[in-house]
């Protein structure tokens, strides 16, 4: 979708508490609302309704739907972001395994408060440049800090370990994006097992042995 810069961006910056209040309404009304209805039916006018406010009310804050979704996938955003950088003054677990599961439970839950609101944000979402730097600077910031645990865990095998810290990063995003926004459910318990699992294995195997592994041999054959 391409849409004005102009036209996702917020008409009022709310200055008052009433005003962040209403703000609020909006976007849990238009949450529940593109959740329901999806996106093309999801319209400013039920948003309104559904949030108890004249269409003149949110217009004052919004000029339409779409910059109410981009501003739900920022809020979606910042709160991935926020649960991760929690993390970085605590002290990490001894074990790689459960460092990686800290990594994707935190994404897990940041999925699971509705999941048809979820694939409407990733298929309808307005792609502003202004989101797209923020989307590009979380990933920077998740990528430097991943990369400094790897580089100074005594399990981690990967001798690239930017890279690495990239697949890591990628993995769990786009993995959890995809599993837990697809039309059948996923068991959440066994998805973070299983990509805890999966990552770890990719970390901790010695470098090269896939290379290493011997090629398979020819028995029996008459070469004749």
């Amino acid at each position: 979708m391409t849409t004005g810069r102009r036209g996702l961006q917020p008409r009022k910056q709310p200055r008052q508490a009433r005003a962040e209040l209403t703000r609020q309404r909006i976007l849990t009304a238009a949450a529940h609302v593109f959740a329901e209805y999806g996106y093309a039916a999801g319209t400013t006018n039920r948003i309104a309704e559904r949030a108890r406010i004249s269409i003149g009310s949110l217009y004052q804050y919004y000029p339409n739907k779409d910059a109410i979704l981009a501003e739900l996938l920022i809020r979606h955003l910042d709160t991935g972001g926020d649960a991760i950088r929690s993390r970085q003054g605590e002290d990490e677990p001894d074990s790689l395994e459960e460092i990686i599961r800290g990594f994707a439970r935190p994404v897990i839950a940041n999925h699971l408060d509705d999941p048809q609101l979820l694939r409407v944000m990733m298929e309808h979402g307005p792609r502003s440049p202004e989101l797209l730097e923020k989307i590009a600077r979380h990933e920077r910031e998740r990528i430097a800090y991943t990369q400094e645990l790897l580089e100074r865990h005594p399990e981690v095998r990967v001798e690239d370990t930017y890279v690495a810290a990239r697949l890591v990063v990628s993995t769990v995003e786009l993995v959890v994006h995809h599993l837990i926004a697809a039309p059948d459910s996923v068991d959440t318990t066994r998805l973070e097992n299983e990509l805890v699992a999966m990552i770890t294995s990719y970390l901790t195997a010695a470098p090269g042995v896939a290379d290493k592994a011997e090629a398979p041999t020819e028995r029996g054959t008459d070469t004749r």
